[in-house]
C-alpha cells in the first residue's frame, strides 16, 4: 500500500510526531506508514485521513498493484 501521509502532513505543517498524537501511535509508526514498511488497520486509517483534513480514505490510502 503506497501513502501520501509525509504530502499531506508538509501541507499542513504538521510533524510526524503531532500526527502520531492526534492518532493515538507513535511517531515511530508514522515513519513506518510513510516508508511503506507498514500496512495500517482501517481504525487508523481513518483516524489518519481525518487528522490530515482529507475527506476519503483513498486520498491518502493507494493500493499498488504490480
Amino acid at each position: 500500500m503506497e501513502t501520501k501521509i509525509a504530502y499531506y502532513r508538509n501541507k499542513l505543517s504538521m510533524t510526524q510526531e503531532e500526527l502520531a498524537k492526534i492518532v493515538g501511535v507513535t511517531r515511530q509508526t508514522i515513519i513506518s506508514l510513510e516508508q511503506n514498511r507498514y500496512n495500517p488497520s482501517l481504525l487508523l486509517a481513518y483516524k489518519i485521513t481525518r487528522a490530515l483534513k482529507m475527506k476519503y480514505v483513498e486520498e491518502v490510502f493507494g493500493l499498488s498493484v504490480a
